[in-house]
């Protein structure tokens, strides 16, 4: 059945179309679309927001992972190797220096060359090194000139010397290593072997050679006041810190950096 319209014009039962919706009734349906059109914006604006705000986030969270790298590897690089000022401040702790590898109470010492040695008695049989031969031999000489007559038991020994010394005469008089090495020093670890040093007697009282009753000559108590004016000291003194007995016919020349370095560095003075 046609119905008619307000205009006389006859229309279908059917869903009108948008041209058959009065202008009126078409205005109320998009007023009703507009509120959900802007919360479909606002919605987006605001799923927009949370997007950027959780990238910055990564971004922050990756470099900061990156600066905890950086900053373990550099904790656990190489450190340099610390200053003289550095080592001098006392909260920084400086290695402890090596003790030298001694032997009965001895330090390793190596031979003289045998053409830096000179004689110091009149057959040639008993040298020093030259230096030391000439000091020597200026401190005989002003002792001479006082009365007192230094008389030479030993200078320079070789490691083979030093051998017979120590094991034959351990051997004959029946004494333990520990007992011949406080008077005498197994080879390789005498004094004797740098050239430097010397063993000193008293012409006048021959009874007191290598003893310790040698302290009460006049050439030791001469020695003892002047043998420093010409660089030699006493090797063995009383109650010396390697054990060896107290022996004041033994002395040493320490008058150039070479036989300073040979002995102190030996005995770890650095």
């Amino acid at each position: 059945m046609t119905k008619a319209g307000s205009s006389g014009k006859p229309f279908q039962n059917s869903t009108p179309g948008v041209d058959d919706i009065p202008i009126a009734l078409r205005d109320t349906r998009q007023a009703q679309k507009k509120p959900l059109n802007g919360r479909v914006w606002m919605i987006g604006g605001t799923v927009g927001i949370i997007l950027t705000l959780l990238t910055g986030l990564g971004f922050a969270l990756v470099e900061t992972q990156n600066l905890a790298k950086r900053q373990l590897t550099e904790n656990t690089a190489v450190q340099p190797t610390p200053t003289a000022t550095e080592t001098a401040n006392p909260t920084v702790t400086a290695p402890a220096p090596s003790k030298p590898e001694g032997l009965l109470g001895h330090f390793p010492y190596k031979e003289a060359p045998l053409n830096e040695l000179a004689p110091i008695t009149a057959d040639g049989s008993i040298k020093l090194r030259k230096s030391a031969a000439e000091a020597f031999n200026q401190m005989q000489a002003a002792a001479r000139s006082e009365g007192i007559n230094l008389v030479v038991i030993s200078g320079f020994r070789s490691i083979k010397d030093q051998d017979y010394l120590f094991f034959e005469v351990k051997a004959e008089r029946g004494q333990t290593a520990s007992t011949r090495a406080s008077v005498s020093a197994p080879p390789g670890y005498s004094e004797h072997h740098t050239g430097y040093a010397v063993d000193i007697g008293d012409a006048g009282v021959p009874a007191t050679n290598l003893s310790p009753d040698f302290e009460n000559t006049p050439a030791y108590k001469w020695l003892e006041a002047n043998a420093a004016h010409y660089s030699f000291e006493i090797s063995f003194p009383r109650n010396n810190p390697q054990g060896v007995s107290y022996e004041p016919w033994h002395w040493r020349f320490v008058g150039d950096t070479d036989s300073l370095e040979t002995f102190y560095k030996a005995r770890g003075n650095q």
